[in-house]
């Protein structure tokens, strides 16, 4: 296909914008990884802002794990990771096929009740009440129970399971298929695009979890990583006693890249799903 001289000029100014873009959005991270691989006495020589580093040192990343919380952190994190997005995706998924079952019996009081949820919540002090009074208090399931279900990513995959062809069901079942055979021989493997990307919305969810901690969690032992870096941090700076030797920004940028960096790695292989199911899946006016 031959392009005009005004195709290619457009073509190339939307290139330009593009890698400009990236450039403004890969800065940021490139910076907080330098500032914690960069002695402390460097980045005041290049007043404060360094992202190509002269000297590297992990000084900052030893302080950090050498604090015991650090590593039994990083497993709660890792458990209510793994297992609250597993219970997310199962209970979303046995929710969101039958809602988008068009006659199903039911199913507009159902919708407007997941929906009402969604508009009007109860608020922080009664939900509180509701954990304290199953008895979740203090317990790491508070921290996967009480959010077993967001309403958003519910109906994105409804929405999604509603825009599959409808043919292949009525098929499915007029050779004796029962509902939940069709919804893991049929629906799951045809859904793949929106599964991984509600995957990745509920691990990160999961992975930066703090405000439920916070509220729900007394034992030191059950915090996950993001509440055992902010404390750490504000202990940091009242005290030197912890990083005597490493600098409060620098041990700052280390807590940043470790908390990050899981959800950084897992993106790219999955990123080729991200936008078809975010797409396929969105909620149409």
């Amino acid at each position: 296909m031959v392009t005009s001289r005004e195709d290619r000029i457009v073509n190339g100014g939307v290139n330009i914008a593009l890698i400009l873009v990236a450039v403004v959005s890969v800065f940021p991270l490139m910076f907080v990884v330098s500032a914690s691989l960069t002695p402390y006495s460097e980045i005041l020589r290049n007043g404060g802002y360094v992202v190509i580093p002269r000297e590297f040192t992990f000084d900052a990343y030893r302080s950090l794990f050498a604090e015991p919380a650090i590593p039994r952190a990083l497993g709660v994190t890792a458990f209510i990771t793994i297992v609250g997005t597993a219970l997310n995706m199962v209970l979303t998924m046995l929710l969101a096929y039958p809602l988008s079952i068009r006659n199903l019996p039911g199913r507009g009081f159902i919708l407007f009740a997941v929906l009402f949820t969604m508009l009007f919540n109860a608020g922080m002090i009664p939900t509180f009440l509701v954990v304290q009074a199953t008895g979740l208090v203090d317990s790491i399931w508070s921290l996967i129970i009480p959010n077993a279900v967001w309403v958003f990513n519910l109906l994105v995959m409804k929405t999604f399971f509603e825009r599959l062809p409808q043919e292949l069901f009525e098929s499915a079942r007029i050779d004796g298929a029962g509902e939940f055979r069709i919804l893991v021989r049929i629906v799951l493997p045809l859904s793949v695009p929106v599964l991984l990307t509600l995957t990745l919305f509920y691990g990160v969810g999961h992975w930066n979890e703090f405000m439920q901690a916070i509220l729900y969690i007394r034992d030191d032992s059950l915090y996950p990583l993001q509440v055992v870096i902010h404390n750490l941090l504000a202990r940091a700076q009242s005290s030197q006693n912890l990083e005597a030797a490493v600098p409060t920004v620098t041990l700052q940028m280390a807590a940043i890249v470790v908390a990050a960096a899981p959800m950084i790695a897992v993106y790219p292989f999955i990123q080729k799903h991200f936008q078809k199911g975010v797409t396929l899946g969105s909620v149409k006016g």
